[in-house]
C-alpha cells in the first residue's frame, strides 16, 4: 500500500477538526447555519495555516447533498469527490502559473455556465495576489457582481499586494500562526493514533522549529520518524533539526556567571565538533535570556511543567535584570552580525567574549576577598587593593597621573589626538567628574547614635548604591529603624521598583552602612511626608523658579520685552 504523508493524512474535512482558526470557524459556521452567504471571501495568512482546507471545507459545505450546512456529511458523493479532488464543479486555480489577462478572462467566461453536478460552482485561486494588473481589472466586475451559483474563495500569504478595488470586494478573514503549544498538542493526538511514542521535548522542538505553520510540523514529524526509525525521541530531533542542547546553553552562562571565558570558549568548542548551528544557538541564547527576564519580573508566568524551570530559576537570581537585557541586545545583535563574521564559529565566540567583557561583576570576589561593584567592562578600572580605605581610594581615583589621559571608557581622550582646546577643556570636565569618588561613608565618621538620628533622605544621599536600587530608596519613606530590621513605606504608584535585585542591593547597602545585619522590610502604602525623591524635585523646582525670576528681572531681559512685546520662554532658563 503507498504510504500518504501526514499533511495529507491529516488534512482537515471539517470545520470542527480544523486547529488554531476559531474565530474564522465561528464565522463560517454562523453564516452557513443562518444562510448568510457572501459571493466572495479572501483567506489570508502565512504558509501551513489552513486557507486552502478552509476552502474546501467550505465548498463541501455549499455542495454537500444533505443541504448547505455547517457540518457536511462527508459522505455524499459531492464531499467524496471535494476530498479527492475531482468536484467537476470545484476550480482550483493556482494564480502564480496564470497570471496573464487571458488566462483569467477564459476562467472567468464560464462562470456564466450553471454548475453541473453541485449547488454551486466554487472558484478557489490560490497566491491572488500574484495576477497582474490587467488579470485584476478583468475579474472585477465578475467578482462584484457575479451569477447567483458562483463563489469566490481567494487565498493569499501577501494581501498587500491585492488592489483595494478587489479587497473591498471580498470578506477577508486573516488566519493566524499557529503557537508552539498548539502544535505540539495536535502533534501528540496524531501520533498517539499512529501508535507511534514520542517525548514530550520532541514535540516541543518540531512545534518551535515549524514556525507557525501545521503544514511544515506534520512535514518535520514524518521526517523525525524516519530519522528515528519509528520514534521521536528528543534526542534524535535535536541531531536532525541541527537545534543546540540547552545544556550548552546553560554551561555558557554558569561560566559567565563564574567569570570563566576558557570554559565558555570549550562550550564553543563542544558545538563546533557537533555542527551545531551557531545561528541556531544564538536565537535560542536570545530566547532563554528572555525566559530568565520572565523569571525575574513575573515568576509565576514560568509554567511549572518546563523541565528546565528549576535551573532557569536559579540562574535568573544570579544575574541584574539590567544584564539580562543587555545579553538580549548582545545575543540579537550577534545573530544578525554573524553572515559579516570570517565565519561562524569566530561570530558566536565574539558573542560569548562580549557577553563576558560586560559581565556583571557585584558577586564576584577579588583575590584578596573584597566585594566589587562594577560592570566588567573596556576600560574598566580594576578592583581596589582592600588595604585602602574608602577615603584612600577616592583620592587616588581623583587625581591620576599626569601621563593617563583617558576618557571613561578607557579610550584615548580628544587631547591625545590633537583635539581643539575647547575639546580638551570639555574632556577634563567630564573625566574630573567621573574621577570623582562616591560619597562612602568612612568608619569613623558617624558614630551608631548619629547615624541613628539621620533622617532618610540624608542616609540615601550617602549610600553607596546606583541604578534601580537608588531610585527605589529615593521613593521610599522611612517608619520604622531598629536593631535588626529598616522598615520603609512605597507608594503603590512606584510598585514596578520594588524588585527583588534592587532591594537585595539596598539591604547590603544598609547593612554596611550602619555597621550591622538588617532586614529590608518595604510595604506598600499611601506616603503623607516627603520622599528623598520629592525632596529632590522640590529643590530642583525652587532652583528652577529662582533662575526665571532672575532673568525676568535682568533689565535688559525687561527692556526687550517691552520693545519687541516678547514672550519669556519658562522653559529654555535652566539654573546655574
Amino acid at each position: 500500500m503507498t504510504y500518504q504523508v501526514l499533511a495529507r493524512k491529516w488534512r482537515p474535512r471539517t470545520f470542527e477538526s480544523l486547529v488554531g482558526q476559531e474565530h474564522v470557524v465561528r464565522a463560517l459556521t454562523h453564516a452557513l447555519n443562518e444562510q448568510r452567504l457572501h459571493h466572495a471571501y479572501l483567506f489570508t495568512g502565512t504558509r501551513g495555516v489552513g486557507k486552502t482546507t478552509l476552502a474546501r471545507i467550505l465548498a463541501k459545505s455549499l455542495n454537500c447533498e444533505t443541504g448547505i450546512t455547517a457540518t457536511p456529511c462527508g459522505k455524499c458523493s459531492a464531499c467524496t469527490e471535494i476530498d479527492a479532488g475531482r468536484f467537476v464543479d470545484l476550480l482550483e486555480v493556482d494564480a502564480a502559473t496564470n497570471t496573464r489577462v487571458d488566462e483569467m478572462r477564459q476562467l472567468l467566461e464560464n462562470a456564466v455556465y450553471a454548475p453541473t453536478r453541485g449547488r454551486f460552482k466554487v472558484y478557489v485561486i490560490d497566491e491572488v495576489h500574484m495576477l497582474s494588473n490587467s488579470a485584476f481589472n478583468a475579474m472585477l466586475k465578475t467578482l462584484e457582481e457575479p451569477p447567483e451559483h458562483v463563489k469566490f474563495i481567494l487565498a493569499t500569504t501577501d494581501p498587500q499586494k491585492i488592489p483595494v478595488t478587489v479587497l473591498s470586494r471580498c470578506l477577508q478573514f486573516n488566519l493566524k500562526q499557529m503557537t508552539p503549544p498548539l502544535i505540539a498538542a495536535h502533534l501528540e493526538r496524531i501520533l498517539k493514533v499512529e501508535s507511534i511514542s514520542a517525548e514530550p521535548g520532541a514535540l516541543n522542538l518540531l512545534s518551535r522549529s515549524a514556525a507557525g505553520s501545521m503544514r511544515d510540523a506534520l512535514s518535520l514529524l514524518d521526517q523525525a520518524i524516519a530519522h528515528g526509525s519509528g520514534r521521536v525521541e528528543e534526542v534524535l530531533v535535536r541531531e536532525m533539526l541541527g537545534t543546540v542542547d540547552l545544556d550548552y546553553l546553560f554551561s555558557i552562562l554558569d561560566a559567565l556567571i563564574a567569570g570563566d571565558a576558557s570554559e565558555m570558549l570549550r562550550v564553543a568548542d563542544d558545538m563546533t565538533v557537533r555542527s551545531l548551528s551557531f545561528d541556531a544557538a544564538l536565537q535560542e541564547l536570545a530566547s532563554l535570556f528572555t525566559r530568565l527576564q520572565v523569571a525575574q519580573l513575573a515568576p509565576k508566568a514560568i509554567a511549572e511543567d518546563i523541565p528546565e524551570r528549576a535551573k532557569i530559576l536559579e540562574v535568573a537570581s544570579k544575574f541584574d535584570p539590567e544584564y539580562v537585557q543587555l545579553g538580549y541586545q548582545i545575543a540579537v545583535h550577534g545573530r544578525k552580525e554573524l553572515p559579516l563574521a570570517p565565519d561562524d564559529q569566530s561570530g558566536f565566540v565574539m558573542t560569548l567574549l562580549r557577553l563576558f567583557a560586560f559581565r556583571p561583576a557585584d558577586a564576584a570576589i577579588s583575590d584578596r576577598g573584597v566585594k566589587t561593584n562594577a560592570i566588567v567592562g573596556m576600560g574598566a578600572r580594576p578592583a581596589a587593593d582592600a588595604s585602602r580605605s574608602p577615603t584612600t581610594q577616592g583620592k587616588s581615583s581623583q587625581t591620576p597621573p599626569p601621563d593617563q589621559k583617558t576618557s571613561r571608557f578607557g579610550q584615548e581622550s580628544p587631547a591625545d589626538y590633537g583635539g581643539t582646546s575647547r575639546e580638551r577643556a570639555v574632556t577634563e570636565d567630564v573625566e574630573a567628574e567621573v574621577s570623582r569618588p562616591l560619597p562612602v561613608p568612612e568608619t569613623d565618621a558617624f558614630p551608631d547614635a548619629a547615624r541613628e538620628g539621620k533622617d532618610w533622605t540624608e542616609i540615601i544621599s550617602v549610600l553607596n548604591v546606583g541604578g534601580m536600587a537608588r531610585e527605589l530608596g529615593q521613593h521610599c519613606q522611612l517608619k520604622t529603624l531598629n536593631e535588626t530590621q529598616v522598615v520603609l513605606s512605597l507608594a503603590p504608584v512606584h510598585r514596578h521598583l520594588q524588585i527583588k535585585p534592587a532591594q537585595d542591593k539596598l539591604q547590603q547597602a544598609l547593612s554596611e552602612y550602619f555597621g550591622r545585619s538588617l532586614r529590608l522590610v518595604i510595604g506598600l502604602e499611601e506616603i503623607s511626608g516627603d520622599t528623598p525623591a520629592a525632596v529632590a524635585q522640590r529643590r530642583r523646582q525652587e532652583r528652577q523658579d529662582e533662575a526665571v525670576a532672575s532673568v525676568e528681572q535682568d533689565p535688559f531681559v525687561r527692556e526687550v520685552i517691552d520693545i519687541f512685546d516678547a514672550t519669556l520662554i519658562d522653559l529654555s532658563i535652566k539654573p546655574v
